[in-house]
Formats: C-alpha cells, sequence, structure tokens
C-alpha cells in the first residue's frame, strides 16, 4: 500500500532468508507465497524482504498487498463494520474475485494487468497497471493471505497482544476499545487459518515447520 510504513530489522531479514532457502526448494515456473499475520506482526516487513533476496539471485518478484483488496473502501470500513458487527469482520471482506483473477493472470504471464492499490495518505483506492512478464515468483502479504491460493504459506506466530509496540509505532488506527475489538476478531480469524500454514514464524522470528 502507498504510504505504508516499513521498519525493516535483523529479525526480519534472518526469516526472509530462511523462506527463501524453503522456495528454492520448489519446482515450478510460476510460484506464489503467501505471509500472514496479525497486526504489527511484521508481516510486510518479511514479504518485502524475501522480494528484495529474489530480486539480489536475479528472480525479481510482485509483492501483492492483500489488504488492498478490501471490498470497502478506507473511509466506508469502520461504519460498514458497526453496522454488520464484529462477526462480519474477517477474509470474507475481501474481494476474493479480484485476488484470483490477478493471481491467474501473475501465472498465465500476462504483460497489462490491473491491481488495485490504496494510498494510505488519502484513503482513496488507486489501480495499478502492471506487468507479471517473467516474473516467477509472486509474494502475497496481508492479515488473511494465507486463506489465497498460494505454493507456501507462512504465518507469522505473534498476535496482537505481542504486537501493541508495532501498532503505536506504525500508527495507522487509534488504539480504542473499538478497535482493541477488531483487533480480537482478526486474532480469531487468522487463527481459524493455523491448518492451512506450512511454516510458521515464531515470536523470535525463526522459520519452523507448521
Amino acid at each position: 500500500m502507498l504510504g505504508d510504513v516499513l521498519l525493516i530489522t535483523e529479525k526480519h531479514k534472518k526469516a526472509a532468508q530462511q523462506i527463501i532457502e524453503r522456495l528454492q526448494e520448489i519446482e515450478g515456473e510460476k510460484i506464489v507465497v503467501a505471509v500472514g499475520g496479525e497486526s504489527g506482526s511484521g508481516k510486510s516487513e518479511v514479504a518485502h524482504e524475501v522480494a528484495q533476496r529474489l530480486k539480489g539471485l536475479g528472480t525479481p518478484a510482485k509483492v501483492m498487498h492483500i489488504d488492498n483488496y478490501y471490498k470497502t473502501s478506507p473511509q466506508e470500513r469502520n461504519p460498514w463494520r458497526k453496522e454488520h458487527g464484529v462477526e462480519s469482520i474477517g477474509y470474507t471482506e475481501y474481494d476474493w474475485d479480484t485476488i484470483n483473477r490477478n493471481l491467474d493472470e501473475f501465472r498465465a504471464d500476462k504483460e497489462d494487468a490491473i491491481m488495485p492499490c490504496i494510498d494510505l495518505l488519502t484513503d482513496q483506492e488507486d489501480k495499478l497497471l502492471t506487468s507479471f512478464r517473467g516474473l516467477r515468483y509472486m509474494v502475497i502479504e496481508g492479515l488473511y493471505a494465507i486463506k489465497a491460493e498460494a505454493d507456501l504459506r507462512v504465518l507469522i506466530d505473534l498476535t496482537y497482544h505481542d504486537t501493541k509496540k508495532a501498532q503505536l509505532v506504525r500508527g495507522k488506527e487509534k488504539m480504542n476499545a473499538c478497535r482493541l475489538s477488531v483487533l480480537q476478531r482478526e486474532h480469531e480469524v487468522v487463527q481459524s487459518l493455523r491448518p492451512l500454514v506450512d511454516l510458521l514464524i515464531t515470536k523470535d522470528f525463526d522459520v519452523v515447520e507448521a
């Protein structure tokens, strides 16, 4: 997402390198890796570092920020959630038709694909014209990224309780009772997806088998 704040540290680099080593064991012309986790867990940083390292290996990767694919705009999301209740929060809020279309276009090596892109500075949804031609890797990152069809699914095993400091530093939303109820619901949904996971990133950012 445009305007997102990334704070990449040695722990993110360590986890990314271990993911790269696992990726290199997967055969195929088009490979999708999904990095999921709760708010503030470091999924954007890990995904970016994975893509950077793939580029360094001569195999550039496209990063799909799956939080760009909400059905509602940033301005509409909280009112919509209040109207429909906390139980409405989850991966069903994503536009899976567009996610799957972009993944199909990646696998088809499409040259003129359009991806949604949220500008966090204006809260507007822009359209990104991009090309998947010649790219071997797609790195998906976001809350429910591991729900997407991927060759390797990675979950950062940190809860929103563990990441309070990171959330304050990033400062995307004010921490209040409403925000805490959202984080608790997101936690429940993310944890429900654990059976899909191939690799876990521990609290020490070691990568282990799920």
